[in-house]
């Protein structure tokens, strides 16, 4: 129902090239670079700059485009309501979520909701907290995860607190034998991803007084393990990042806990489809499950 030239303007914006598009579209090239110019000629301006490499948004593009996403986002919305009143259970759903998330909980989050749903199309989008977040403003994906605090815009839904722990080698023992306090950290070196720093990790080093010089930095949750293990300084992370690795490491927490509080963002628009809300109820029906009294939800 909606206009064709939207659904390419998005798809060329999102695979980057016109080839790219019209693979994904099933249609010939130059058909999307007929569509493009018939909707920049309709709006009176640009919308991509065309080079070697593909294309980019104009800054009326970037403007733009998210207008259109949510046309197209209201458009799906609308075919599953329909869908729902026919009695089929259809549409899909853009779920982001970082890594820890995506190896502990959507596995049964996913296989619960497809026993249910097994004609809904569900699509996964990894990334940190703030590209998930990115994200939903511009209505790419339906629901994410990321973590407090949230900059206003989208609809948020606390989860559970996580704790942040701290992961030795297995040589090293706190003074205390039991935590890891002031005098445990002094002089020593820390691993962790960069995007953890800017968020309750930082509170965590900050209260222990740990320079920014002590601090490297690793691309992913194992990869710090193996540093840690190695010998290379002490990592940093949450409880949901340890359930499933292995190494031959000690894992502590700190004298003073801290926490992460997890949430669930979710697009103000496209929250309001049937298998947007159906996935909802299945996360929080999960976390209830497994989390008990420490789920945060309703």
């Amino acid at each position: 129902m909606t206009n064709f030239s939207y659904q390419v303007f998005r798809e060329v914006v999102v695979k980057g090239t016109f080839t790219r598009a019209a693979q994904s579209l099933n249609v010939t090239p130059s058909a999307v670079s007929h569509s493009i110019n018939q909707l920049e000629k309709e709006l009176g301006f640009p919308l991509l700059i065309r080079n070697r490499t593909g294309v980019e948004l104009t800054a009326d593009g970037k403007t733009l485009m998210p207008v259109v996403q949510s046309i197209l986002n209201l458009e799906d919305q609308l075919q599953q309501v329909a869908s729902n009143i026919n009695g089929s259970n259809t549409g899909t759903v853009r779920i982001g979520a970082f890594s820890s998330v995506s190896t502990n909980w959507l596995p049964n989050i996913i296989r619960r909701f497809k026993e249910k749903y097994t004609n809904v199309e569900i699509n996964v989008i990894q990334g940190g907290f703030n590209q998930i977040i990115d994200q939903i403003k511009q209505g790419r994906v339906d629901l994410g995860f990321s973590s407090l605090p949230v900059e206003e815009g989208i609809v948020v839904e606390p989860l559970v607190r996580d704790q942040i722990y701290c992961v030795t080698p297995r040589d090293f023992v706190p003074n205390n034998q039991k935590s890891i306090t002031d005098k445990d950290v002094a002089k020593q070196n820390f691993v962790l991803q960069q995007i953890d720093y800017d968020r309750d990790t930082k509170r965590a080093l900050d209260r222990y007084r740990v320079s920014s010089n002590s601090i490297s930095y690793s691309i992913d949750d194992p990869s710090i393990l193996a540093m840690v293990e190695s010998g290379l300084g002490l990592g940093i992370l949450p409880e949901l990042a340890l359930k499933r690795m292995v190494g031959d490491v000690n894992i502590y927490p700190f004298e003073e806990p801290y926490f992460r509080t997890l949430c669930l963002v979710m697009n103000p628009i496209t929250q309001k489809s049937p298998s947007v809300c159906r996935m909802k109820k299945t996360i929080e029906s999960y976390l209830a499950e497994v989390y008990g009294k420490r789920y945060l939800g309703e």
